[in-house]
């Protein structure tokens, strides 16, 4: 994969004009949502576009003035004004046909203030005989564009004109901050660790995640639901970079209000899928609930490297006994989500900050653990005197025998899950029970912290086992 470049390039407007459409048609696949209902995009969100000469990270933002939710309008402003103080280019775009609305001119006055190079996106010119309603924004002093978003048009002139607006790269540089992603090992691009920060709404994700930045880059509001996009936020945290992906709150299916949040969920379930590791958010006011272990199933069936956070802490540590109170807090968590025993358990205030430095102290363990590899000899050892202190059941006069062991090298990836492979006369005899058996054993060798492991059982007769062996 081509590696991340550190131009940005943000799209501001007001709502409903297109911006989404226009995200996704740069990144080259659907992210953000697109609704006709307005202000559906609330959070700034990144991707890498690769259309470019070079590629480059475009920002979508909230939509930029409306009507209603003020106080979380104000908010999208301040991450829209961010993005802008950020961006070394400029999309400002219009919907052509509705045409030149105050918004629009509040808009530009803003944006002339920037100092940063603005092109004037016209949208929704779907047809060649559209091409002159650009013509009424002119008078906003900017170089347009007319493209169609939803059809493609115009987008090849709009990267063109992106890539004349990109500041020269200086001669003789070291390096930049968040969005020179990734670093070169042997010639190929070592990707950022990605995390998908999930759970329901309003237990604290945005929070912690501005916790973490200590930037209010992703809207934090009291509302449920504030998040609808899967927001990825590029961060580097001294030599170490990731992607913080902040999801949609999962509800159970018949609460989604609008077919918008419907769609945010199933997103949110195709971020666990595409994370390297998945952080559940809880919140320590209302303990596990059943929507928390349906969230934490669906990590535990994607197989994901995952971590626990029992989060606002602040609400419920009491002057005297805490530490009686987070041991408890931290066995209920435990006692209710057992099917990730393998995942540490960490409680946080994203509010004060607490314990919030201790994810990244987990999630190093994690990776540790990742590169870690248990010998043939040992494995093998360990796992025939399991066998022997607690032989498998019989199943239909048969018994399920071990002939050897491995744990094969992991694939380069940014976060491998430990494999076992075991070769047995008969896969058919093993049964679930005796599989989370086996698995502790190993543990009890290593930990893997954080990690799901992947047993692997292949068949093997004698016969061929001890031709093998001689």
């Amino acid at each position: 994969m081509e590696k991340p470049a550190s131009r940005q390039v943000a799209i501001v407007g007001r709502p409903n004009v297109g911006k989404s459409a226009l995200f996704n048609r740069l990144a080259g696949r659907n992210i953000a949502i697109v609704h006709d209902q307005p202000g559906i995009t609330r959070d700034r969100i990144s991707a890498l576009s690769l259309r470019g000469a070079e590629p480059f990270m475009v920002w979508d933002t909230g939509g930029i003035g409306g009507h209603g939710e003020t106080e979380l309008l104000r908010e999208v402003r301040s991450a829209a004004d961010a993005a802008m103080r950020e961006a070394d280019v400029i999309l400002f775009i219009v919907d052509a046909q509705q045409g030149l609305t105050p918004i629009d001119q509040e808009l530009a006055r803003l944006l002339r203030r920037s100092k940063r190079p603005v092109l004037l996106v016209a949208n929704k010119i779907d047809h060649p005989k559209h091409e002159d309603l650009d013509l009424e924004f002119q008078r906003l002093g900017f170089e347009s564009v007319p493209i169609s978003a939803a059809h493609g048009r115009g987008i090849d002139s709009l990267v063109q004109a992106i890539e004349e607006r990109f500041p020269r790269p200086k001669i003789g540089g070291h390096g930049s901050e968040v969005g020179n992603q990734g670093s070169e090992v042997r010639g190929q691009t070592v990707l950022p660790l990605s995390l998908a920060i999930v759970g329901r709404p309003n237990v604290g994700k945005s929070s912690l995640i501005n916790a973490i930045l200590s930037d209010r880059r992703t809207i934090v509001s009291h509302l449920p639901g504030t998040t609808r996009d899967a927001v990825d936020i590029a961060y580097r945290r001294g030599a170490e970079e990731f992607v913080l992906i902040d999801t949609a709150g999962i509800r159970p299916r018949g609460k989604h209000s609008t077919s918008v949040e419907v769609f945010s969920v199933m997103r949110s379930e195709r971020t666990i899928r595409r994370a390297a590791l998945c952080v559940l958010v809880i919140d320590a006011t209302m303990g596990v609930t059943a929507q928390d272990k349906k969230i934490a199933a669906l990590m535990q069936k994607a197989h994901k490297p995952s971590i626990l956070v029992v989060n606002k802490w602040d609400l419920v540590k009491p002057e005297r006994g805490a530490k009686a109170t987070l041991a408890e807090l931290i066995n209920e968590t435990r006692e209710r989500l057992f099917f990730l025993p393998y995942a540490p358990i960490l409680v946080t205030s994203a509010l004060t900050g607490e314990n919030v430095d201790r994810l990244f102290s987990a999630i190093r363990k994690i990776r540790r653990g990742a590169g870690e590899r248990i010998g043939t000899g040992v494995l093998n050892r360990l796992l025939r005197e399991a066998f022997a202190a607690n032989p498998p059941p019989m199943v239909s006069n048969q018994r399920l025998k071990l002939f050897y062991a491995t744990q094969p090298r992991s694939a380069e990836q940014t976060l491998a899950t430990p494999e076992f492979v075991l070769f047995v006369n008969d896969p058919q005899l093993l049964g679930q029970t005796y599989a989370r058996y086996l698995e502790a054993r190993i543990r009890e060798a290593n930990p893997f912290s954080g990690l799901p492991l992947m047993l692997n059982f292949r068949p093997r007769s004698e016969t061929t086992r001890q031709a093998e062996h001689g």
